[in-house]
């Protein structure tokens, strides 16, 4: 306190009492947070990512779905695997009269019979189907973890937009306080005849844009978390979500190690991968289909013991249509030959977006650098020499607007890099695999 009446005391001294208690007003404005986010963090403590994560696993209705849907192709197997229901057959054969039992007692061509038949494909046939359906369940598998990894990707994705609207919320509220007292220090000016009206109305003018910026703010923030809430199947009248501070994360791993993650890891690679492994099995099923099938049959025929009974066993075989079983075939290979080309695609695809990706990381960390080393400092100092000199009325009040408003932009234009790197980091964890945040 001694120090800032010291302060206080040299400009009046120099017959400027009210620009000093002004630009002192200012530069502690600039130095603390906002009230309002004080405020804010003392209603509801930060929520971690992981938690959330961790959440939408346990709770996302499209993962539950996708795990249901795998269940119930890992039941496919057992289906495809049983032989052809067994045939259960009851004859009754007249003689010399269609009524029922006609000649039955008085003819040794009358009888009942009872048999049964069962259907034989030929050797192989169930194995090979059998592995089609087991491994189209295992693709299955593979595409829960793909939706996993979206829905994962979705909520990083708001949370960190959240954490930054929260973020610069408190930057646009800090500056609209400074503007505040900027408007007194220029109504001051003017009252006392040192200023003109036009620099109060451009001072408002550019107050009300913050305020606009605040208002775009919380229209963002509310979309965001209504999407977030939804991805979370959490009511969409539960308390809002506080995130943790939005920080830089130094990207450790080289874009080769990157990369060299893709197969083993990405999950769309992985469905891929599965896709030819079916289709393999589909190939090798669609051949063996070409092969006959059997059909085993046995009845008793019971002619009233007047009369010696009839045995009868049938043996019948099925031959598949050459036709039909080479256009599955071809529908086999063909499918397989485009699984393939899907897998080359998809690869070439994330391995592209995981370069992109890094060198986004890797040339945000290079303009982070820049604002925080450079840029933002060298913006504040030259905004606050203006100060001093119009404090002293040595410069014009435009000066200091446009100072000030460079500044402002040079900490957004911050907050925005870093969550550009930020993003890059979370989608990299997407398609590789790896933990970088």
């Amino acid at each position: 306190m001694n120090r800032h009446r010291a302060i206080a005391r040299y400009f009046e001294r120099w017959g400027h009492p009210m620009k000093s208690l002004s630009t002192l007003t200012i530069t502690l404005v600039l130095a603390v947070a906002s009230p309002v986010l004080a405020q804010e963090a003392a209603v509801s403590s930060p929520t971690p990512l992981t938690q959330l994560l961790a959440e939408a696993e346990a709770s996302n209705p499209q993962i539950s779905a996708s795990d249901h849907e795998a269940r119930a192709a890992r039941q496919m197997a057992p289906q495809v695997t049983t032989l052809p229901d067994p045939k259960l057959t009851y004859q009754q054969f007249s003689v010399g009269s269609p009524k029922p039992f006609a000649g039955y007692t008085n003819s040794d061509f009358a009888y009942i019979g009872i048999g049964a038949s069962q259907e034989l494909p030929y050797p192989g046939k169930l194995r090979l189907r059998g592995q089609v359906a087991d491994r189209d369940a295992n693709t299955k598998e593979a595409e829960i973890d793909v939706i996993e990894v979206g829905i994962a990707d979705a909520v990083k994705a708001d949370y960190l937009q959240l954490a930054y609207l929260q973020q610069t919320l408190g930057i646009l509220h800090q500056n609209e306080a400074v503007l505040d007292q900027l408007i007194q220090d220029a109504t001051a000016h003017y009252q006392v005849g040192q200023g003109m009206q036009q620099d109060i109305l451009e001072a408002q003018v550019n107050r009300t844009k913050i305020v606009r910026e605040i208002t775009m703010h919380h229209q963002q923030m509310g979309q965001l978390q209504a999407h977030l809430k939804g991805l979370l199947n959490r009511d969409q009248t539960s308390p809002d979500i506080v995130t943790e501070d939005l920080n830089e994360t130094p990207l450790k791993l080289r874009s080769d190690e990157l990369l060299a993650l893709i197969k083993n890891n990405n999950p769309q690679i992985q469905v891929d991968a599965s896709a030819i492994q079916k289709q393999d099995a589909q190939v090798a099923s669609a051949k063996r289909e070409g092969k006959p099938d059997f059909e085993v049959g046995y009845m008793y025929q019971n002619t009233d013991r007047k009369y010696r009974d009839y045995y009868e066993f049938t043996f019948n075989v099925r031959f598949p249509r050459k036709k039909r079983v080479n256009a599955e075939i071809a529908e086999a290979q063909e499918e397989l030959i485009a699984s393939r080309q899907t897998l080359d695609a998809h690869l070439a695809q994330q391995l592209s977006q995981v370069q992109q990706d890094y060198v986004q990381a890797t040339r945000d960390e290079d303009l982070l650098k820049e604002y925080r080393e450079g840029l933002v400092p060298q913006s504040d100092a030259a905004y606050q020499a203006t100060l001093s000199a119009y404090a002293s009325s040595k410069e014009q009040f435009t000066h200091v607007l446009l100072y000030f408003t460079d500044l402002l932009n040079l900490k957004l234009e911050y907050a925005q890099t870093l969550l550009d790197h930020e993003t890059a980091l979370a989608h990299l964890e997407s398609l590789t695999g790896a933990t970088l945040r």
